[in-house]
């Protein structure tokens, strides 16, 4: 897998895992616990592909 195909992977999970917090932020009784989860994946994400763009 190229670099350029990670990135894309990790932005497509990225954007993914937007609209599964977005679909459990609107059920009438959220679960706090997993939009938690899905943040911090997002959060884990996020940093990796900054790591990978800061070092091209």
């Amino acid at each position: 897998m190229s670099l350029q195909d990670r990135l894309e992977t990790l932005r497509a999970r990225h954007a993914h895992l937007e609209i599964e917090i977005d679909k459990e932020t609107s059920r009438p009784l959220p679960n706090r616990e997993t939009i938690s989860d899905l943040k911090r994946q997002k959060l884990r994400i996020k940093d990796e592909i900054f790591q990978i763009e800061r070092q091209h």
